[in-house]
């Protein structure tokens, strides 16, 4: 399930600061967009969607802030897929798909992400800022 996310015909933009109040932001307006994209926010995939959306930009905001005074999430979505990104200009690229260690507890961050994003048969990728200096984090679920 990887479609070509260039070729999703619903998109929308938000720069916000590097701030706290970017995760409410955030999911707020990915609710409104997937409302008027005619995406029901009952559907299964949507509050998994939106939890996944909220550890993203929580990331960046406790970790990107100093490099990284705005991040932008870019929401995309067709009748049977929804994307979205969260990008900073910190350059470090966590793995996403590093194993699990006994070091940890396994829960909150990059851990949800990737069990809720495997969860619902989705796909997670790094993509890095052509000069190195940023990155953006996408997700695609099946809807």
């Amino acid at each position: 399930m990887s479609p070509r996310l260039e070729a999703l015909p619903h998109r929308h933009v938000l720069t916000l600061p590097t701030a706290p109040s970017a995760v409410r932001l955030s999911r707020q307006t990915a609710g409104r967009a997937l409302s008027e994209w005619g995406i029901s926010l009952r559907h299964p995939a949507v509050g998994p969607a939106l939890l996944i959306l909220g550890e993203l930009v929580t990331n960046s905001v406790r970790h990107a802030a100093l490099l990284s005074p705005e991040l932008t999430v870019i929401y995309a979505a067709d009748v049977d897929c929804l994307a979205f990104a969260v990008h900073d200009r910190h350059p470090y690229q966590p793995p996403l798909y590093a194993p699990v260690t006994g070091t940890g507890t396994g829960s909150g961050g990059l851990a949800t992400v990737m069990e809720l994003t495997l969860g619902l048969s989705g796909t997670a990728v790094v993509r890095g800022d052509a000069d190195g200096q940023g990155k953006s984090i996408w997700i695609t679920l099946p809807l």
